[in-house]
């Protein structure tokens, strides 16, 4: 049987595959938390999104999404479920951002430098903030563009 070379058509090397977790975090009042990328990062500069980031090697998924809220933004959060899944291209890389709900359990926001600006704000609002496509698509087809 004859060796299947796994690759792109075109001949180059593969992209590499990451895992990332986001999170759903909302206030007392039902409200989401989106921050906005700051002039630091390389890319999607001034873009909302949701907190988290990608996971470290032997890390579960739950710890990690903690452990990046609380890095990104100084929220303790505990995750409920995980709600979605979208796919990003970015730097050689496929990242695939696992979305999870959460329960906000504490802190205030203080954002890394990572992030120059957050909200709170009424889920059927979250549309009208430049997110990256995906995630867009996402919010429409788990939530619904007025869903509370």
């Amino acid at each position: 049987m004859d060796r299947v070379e796994m690759g792109r058509p075109d001949g180059q090397e593969p992209r590499p595959f990451v895992l990332s977790v986001r999170a759903i975090v909302r206030d007392e009042q039902g409200r989401v938390l989106l921050l906005r990328r700051s002039t630091t990062n390389r890319t999607n500069t001034g873009v909302w999104e949701f907190p988290g980031g990608k996971i470290d090697p032997g890390e579960r998924l739950d710890e990690a999404l903690v452990r990046e809220v609380k890095e990104e933004c100084g929220l303790d959060v505990v995750p409920t479920r995980a709600v979605g899944a979208v796919q990003t291209e970015h730097a050689g890389l496929h990242v695939v951002h696992l979305i999870m709900e959460t329960q906000l359990a504490g802190g205030e926001v203080s954002l890394s430098k990572e992030h120059d600006g957050h909200m709170w704000i009424d889920s059927g609002h979250v549309l009208r903030q430049q997110m990256l496509s995906e995630f867009e698509i996402f919010w429409r087809r788990f939530y619904g563009s007025d869903s509370v």
